[in-house]
């Protein structure tokens, strides 16, 4: 019988060993490959997706809190490394997104590592100032060249300027997020608002990610730690919202594989996040979706050569031969975000 660290660990075991490999075999680095199995262009990493990274560095981190080794710190800071040079020797890129991410990411990995990311945090956070503007009353840009405004970048963006002490930031960004996105009858987060340069009426995008629910948490959950009670109501309506709509059966739904395939596990994240921090029925709430997705999701898995294989769908049992999504680096970093949040609930009870 696994307990939930175990589970964590085994997890940790199976992607790094089908995912991480050399960058170009230079000493030193590392870097996840996006499939397995792998076809040459994996190996060598000729796809590009730097935000994947950034959850797999997200992931590395977890795992050191849980099981602190010299070893594991030293992959930190290799595909720090790995990143920084695939991403042509550099940090930014042209999604503010993807930049959040790896922020939160490094400064993370500073506090669990020593390793000095001071620099490359400040870059990637000033990146994100400029991402402002003030059309449809703020926010910050989605990629460069454009004015759509999302949550998948506005939520991530004010949980790094919360952490950064840069609060005030912070609360603009989430307060927009609430006012323009947060639909006022369900509590769900839709997915943006497309502003157009030719004068037509801003639109908006009423997809509902799960994603969208985890960044807006998070974000919510930081700035109630700056003892605002609006935000731990907020946080509040959001997990009720997810619970209601977007868990069938207590399970976080899967949203396929490509970039979808991160969207339940982040969720998962910023879900044991709440139910850590906040009070009330509510942090119940939020440690039990974590905990039945965390139980379906390492019940339902594949075991191949005696490791867990994740499916797309944590509800539902993945069969060999498995879905082409099983085979993206993005649905294996999911399944073991999920089992590394239920680790830290685990941890935080004892």
């Amino acid at each position: 019988m696994h307990n939930v660290i175990e589970r964590a660990a085994e997890a940790e075991a199976a992607v790094l060993g089908r995912h991480l490999g050399l960058l170009w075999a230079l000493p030193g680095t590392r870097l996840g490959r996006d499939a397995w199995p792998q076809a040459m262009r994996h190996r060598m990493h000729a796809g590009w997706n730097y935000w994947w990274q950034a959850h797999l560095l997200d992931c590395l981190v977890d795992a050191q809190l849980r099981a602190p080794t010299p070893r594991r710190a030293g992959l930190v800071r290799g595909l720090a490394r790995g990143v920084w040079l695939r991403n042509r020797m550099r940090w930014i890129n042209n999604y503010y997104d993807d930049m959040a991410w790896l922020a939160l990411a490094l400064h993370r990995a500073a506090a669990v590592t020593g390793m000095n990311t001071r620099r490359a945090v400040r870059r990637l956070s000033a990146e994100l100032w400029s991402a402002w503007s003030t059309t449809e009353g703020g926010g910050i840009r989605w990629r460069r060249g454009t004015e759509y405004k999302n949550a998948p970048a506005n939520g991530p963006a004010a949980i790094l300027h919360a952490r950064l002490g840069e609060r005030d930031r912070a609360a603009a960004i989430a307060e927009w997020m609430t006012e323009r996105l947060v639909d006022p009858r369900t509590g769900l987060v839709f997915d943006g608002l497309a502003i157009y340069r030719d004068g037509r009426p801003a639109k908006l995008s009423r997809r509902i990610y799960t994603y969208c629910q985890g960044v807006y948490l998070g974000a919510c959950v930081e700035l109630w730690s700056a003892q605002e009670p609006k935000w731990c109501d907020r946080a509040v309506r959001t997990i009720d919202a997810v619970a209601e709509h977007l868990a069938p059966g207590g399970v976080l739904r899967g949203e396929g594989g490509g970039d979808g395939g991160l969207f339940p596990g982040i969720l998962a994240r910023y879900l044991a996040d709440a139910a850590i921090r906040l009070p009330g029925e509510a942090a119940g709430t939020a440690a039990n979706l974590v905990r039945t997705s965390a139980e379906a999701c390492w019940h339902n898995a594949a075991r191949v050569h005696g490791r867990p294989l994740f499916g797309p769908d944590w509800s539902q049992p993945l069969r060999i031969p498995f879905p082409e999504a099983a085979r993206d680096l993005t649905v294996q970093l999911s399944g073991w975000m999920l089992l590394e949040a239920a680790a830290r609930l685990d941890r935080a009870a004892r």
